[in-house]
């Protein structure tokens, strides 16, 4: 069953690289393209919605 929610991935730094091949490198994706978060402490990839949320920064309510 897919819910077509957007994965979220924690990030350490606020420069992201995303070419949406997940877990496996060689799969297809798109892309790659850098994405910055800004002071809402969270980036979305354009091509496949990839939710990147700065650990720690506003946007962040996972606990560490």
């Amino acid at each position: 069953m897919n819910n077509n929610v957007p994965e979220t991935i924690r990030v350490r730094e606020p420069r992201v690289a995303c070419d949406g091949s997940g877990d496996i490198p060689a799969a297809l994706g798109h892309p790659r393209v850098w994405l910055q978060i800004d002071e809402k402490g969270y980036v979305d990839c354009g091509y496949c919605d990839r939710h990147f949320v700065l650990i720690g920064g506003p946007a962040d309510i996972t606990p560490n």
